[in-house]
């Protein structure tokens, strides 16, 4: 399979430093050399691929942008390329990563005691364990406070109950990040481990989308959870709102990935494919215009991850700002996997291409991480200082 050729218009890379091109060609050679030969069938077969685990944590994928307990200490912006490669596979593996990195090992870095992060933190960066997060529930996903697991204290323990759903690598994980409130009403995070009693997890099937990823759910009926499994450092609604906009500034540079994976199959058809009087259909004014449309988005998304990335480096960077990477860039994603699909007609349906299985897994990412109309409303908020929630 040939080297994917990048998508660069306006000469993007000369923004780059050497370091966050090196970091976006290790995850471009793994994408094009161990993902890409096997991504579609297991679309088909409605499977992950965890022999590749391994070598991701090797390659220091998993908590890519942590600091110490054997991460990678990459940049936001090295990491964001990683996870525009990873996607540009397929969403199953950048969702994996981005739930392993930003929604298991941040909190646990960021909220955990030292004892936790020693325990669990080498380990899931080596990919040798495994973690999920435990936030959304049946009755409650866009509106997480009205969780309804409990946490009861029983003396040096807590007694966990509740319902977790559509939680990604939730059945093959070895710790679970399970967010619930206590008798005074306030969330807190708790290491749910595998094999605790009364924990249990079922995969979700009949997926359109993500098929190359676990979903599954979770329910906790009279879990004892000791109290140094409860992170310590996580009092709030804050904490989990914390994590969710780690794995947002992922995924607003993750979709960028499809999106020139989608871009660059129209191109190549459109070159190839002939029609009246034997000409390249590249030679029709319409499909000049879809590919015109196509680029000037990924370049425009491009610069927004650039910058969003730059200031989260310099921690000035506002969680506004990763509800408009993420908002934006995920519609523009969606909306380009339509247009290539357009250009290849029939064949734009088929296996034989990514389109289809990117376009699919893209409605999910539109939905996953706060919703496409909540990020808009989080963005009003903030321009007219009036919260539009209800």
């Amino acid at each position: 399979m040939p080297a994917f050729p990048g998508v660069d218009f306006i000469d993007f890379d000369s923004l780059l430093s050497d370091e966050e091109k090196l970091a976006r060609q290790t995850a471009r050679k793994f994408v094009d050399e161990r993902v890409l030969p096997i991504i579609e069938q297991c679309n088909r077969d409605a499977r992950f691929p965890l022999d590749l685990l391994p070598e991701m944590g090797e390659l220091g994928f998993f908590g890519a942008n942590l600091q110490g307990y054997g991460c990678a200490g990459m940049s936001n912006v090295e990491y964001g390329f990683v996870m525009q490669e990873l996607e540009r596979g397929d969403s199953g593996m950048r969702s994996f990563a981005s739930v392993q990195s930003a929604l298991v090992m941040y909190p646990i870095y960021t909220f955990g005691s030292e004892e936790q992060k020693n325990k669990w933190l080498p380990a899931l960066a080596q990919g040798t364990k495994i973690g999920c997060f435990g936030l959304t529930e049946p009755q409650f996903g866009s509106n997480p406070g009205g969780m309804l697991a409990r946490a009861v204290r029983k003396g040096d323990r807590y007694v966990l109950n509740g319902e977790k759903m559509w939680i990604t690598n939730g059945s093959i994980s070895d710790v679970a990040v399970v967010w619930a409130k206590t008798e005074d009403d306030v969330v807190h995070g708790f290491l749910v481990e595998k094999g605790t009693p009364g924990y249990k997890a079922w995969d979700v099937h009949g997926k359109w989308s993500l098929r190359a990823s676990i979903t599954s759910g979770l329910a906790f009926n009279d879990c004892e959870i000791p109290e140094e499994n409860r992170l310590p450092k996580a009092e709030g609604l804050k904490g989990p709102l914390m994590c969710l906009n780690q794995a947002r500034y992922g995924i607003g540079w993750g979709a960028i990935g499809p999106a020139m994976a989608c871009y660059q199959t129209a191109l190549e058809y459109a070159r190839t494919r002939r029609q009246f009087q034997n000409r390249p259909i590249a030679s029709h004014q319409l499909v000049q215009e879809k590919l015109v449309s196509m680029i000037t988005e990924i370049t425009k998304a491009q610069l927004l991850a650039l910058h969003v990335g730059r200031l989260k480096d310099q921690g000035r960077v506002d969680h506004t700002h990763i509800s408009m990477l993420k908002m934006n860039n995920v519609a523009m994603a969606l909306d380009i996997a339509r247009l290539a699909r357009g250009v290849l007609g029939a064949n734009g349906i088929v296996d034989d291409y990514c389109i289809m299985r990117h376009m699919n897994n893209l409605e999910s990412v539109y939905t996953y991480e706060g919703t496409h109309d909540i990020h808009k409303l989080i963005i009003g908020e903030r321009i007219t200082g009036i919260a539009a929630y209800v």
